[in-house]
């Protein structure tokens, strides 16, 4: 594990915020040089603690309008069963996360859908059909109040 200092989790909040930020910027609202933020923005990209860039796309402006979180239970478990979920959900196009979870389901699911009417297209279609499905529940976002960020 890196130790990170306070420069170090400055710099993280930054780019949480925005992950297109140049160096020269980043430098600046912390009071570094331009390389100084490019060497520590470096170290922590090879540390792994920055792993990539993300752009977050609206959802809804994309006409995306139901966000659908799904409890999945397995009939049977097992490695190859996991597996083979693991991989068959996560080719769906509508399903935008996929979490294996420890608690009453075994896998949560983000699902995006144009409307009510779209989600329960994909779920009996797509979902019901995967390998291994058993029990599910369905939880409808209403409304989001804070996106993950920084930790």
């Amino acid at each position: 594990m890196i130790e990170l200092d306070e420069i170090d989790r400055r710099l993280l909040r930054e780019l949480a915020a925005d992950a297109a930020l140049p160096t020269a910027e980043l430098g600046r609202r912390l009071g570094l040089s331009q390389p100084a933020a490019w060497r520590r923005v470096k170290r922590l990209r090879e540390a792994g603690v920055l792993a990539g860039r993300r752009l977050r796309l609206d959802a809804g402006a994309l006409g995306f309008g139901v966000t659908v979180f799904l409890g999945v239970k397995l009939a049977a478990k097992s490695q190859v069963n996991l597996a083979d979920f693991e991989r068959a959900v996560s080719a769906i196009r509508e399903v935008q996360l996929v979490e294996h979870v420890l608690g009453l389901y075994d896998f949560r699911l983000r699902v995006v859908a144009r409307d009510l009417g779209d989600f329960e297209r994909v779920l009996r279609r797509r979902i019901m059909t995967l390998p291994g499905v058993g029990a599910l529940e369905a939880n409808v976002l209403l409304s989001e109040e804070r996106r993950p960020g920084p930790i």
